[in-house]
């Protein structure tokens, strides 16, 4: 397990999973969804976080995987916005 501290992931992540325990309790938020969201975002920076992905890989595994492959397609995607805006900007 790699723990990877990153203050912006932990704000997004916890807010994710607030939004879960609100979503548990209001009709009209999708408590699991957020929950399940949360730990996603902050597998990298806790290791209970890293543990309840674990278990949700060995639960839904194929839910994980799309999920793993869309966050891996969306980072390339980012990164190479990402040069082709410092190529454009003349910062290459």
């Amino acid at each position: 397990m790699d723990i990877r501290p990153s203050a912006t992931r932990k704000a997004i992540g916890w807010s994710l999973l607030v939004l879960g325990v609100l979503g548990c309790v209001l009709p009209f938020l999708q408590g699991f969804l957020f929950l399940a969201l949360g730990v996603f975002v902050l597998r990298d920076q806790h290791a209970w976080a890293a543990r309840g992905w674990g278990w949700l890989a060995q639960r839904w595994p194929g839910a994980v995987a799309r999920v793993e492959a869309m966050e891996e397609g969306l980072t390339r995607r980012l990164s190479d916005w990402g040069r082709r805006a410092r190529r454009m900007l003349g910062r290459a």
